[in-house]
C-alpha cells in the first residue's frame, strides 16, 4: 500500500508560480511511476505530468508543457511539481498519483493505483 499526501496548493495571480509537493509513504521501495492528474470544475480528471522512478523519463500534457516541471527525490520519497506562468485555466484540484503507465499517447495512460487527497490550485485572472 502507498499513501500520498499533496501540499503547496493555493491562490495565485495569472503569471505566478506555485510548487506542489507529494509525500509518499508505505511501499515506497517499489519503483513506481508517479505524477499528477488534475480536475477542473465541471471537467473530467485529466493527466498532467508523469515521471519514472529514475527521473530520466518525463511526460507532460500539451496544456502544461513548457510551464510545469516535475521532479522526484526517491531518498525522501517525494515528488515535486514546479508550476510557472500559471493561467486561469490551470485552476483545478491537483492529485498526486502513483503506479500507472505513462505514455506520450494520452489514450495509453492507465488509471493510477494510488491517489492523494488532492490540493486546490486557483489562478485568478
Amino acid at each position: 500500500q502507498v499513501q500520498l499526501v499533496e501540499s503547496g496548493g493555493g491562490l495565485v495571480q495569472a503569471g505566478g508560480s506555485l510548487r506542489l509537493s507529494c509525500a509518499a509513504s508505505g511501499r515506497t521501495f517499489r519503483n513506481y511511476v508517479m505524477g499528477w492528474f488534475r480536475q477542473a470544475p465541471g471537467k473530467e480528471r485529466e493527466f498532467a505530468v508523469g515521471i519514472n522512478w529514475s527521473g530520466g523519463m518525463t511526460y507532460y500534457a500539451d496544456s502544461v508543457k513548457g510551464r510545469f516541471t516535475i521532479s522526484r527525490d526517491n531518498a525522501k520519497n517525494t515528488v515535486h511539481l514546479q508550476m510557472n506562468s500559471l493561467k486561469p485555466e490551470d485552476t483545478a484540484v491537483y492529485y498526486c498519483a502513483a503506479d500507472f503507465r505513462i505514455s506520450s499517447r494520452l489514450d495509453d495512460i492507465t488509471t493510477p493505483n494510488y491517489w492523494g487527497q488532492g490540493t486546490q490550485v486557483t489562478v485568478s485572472s
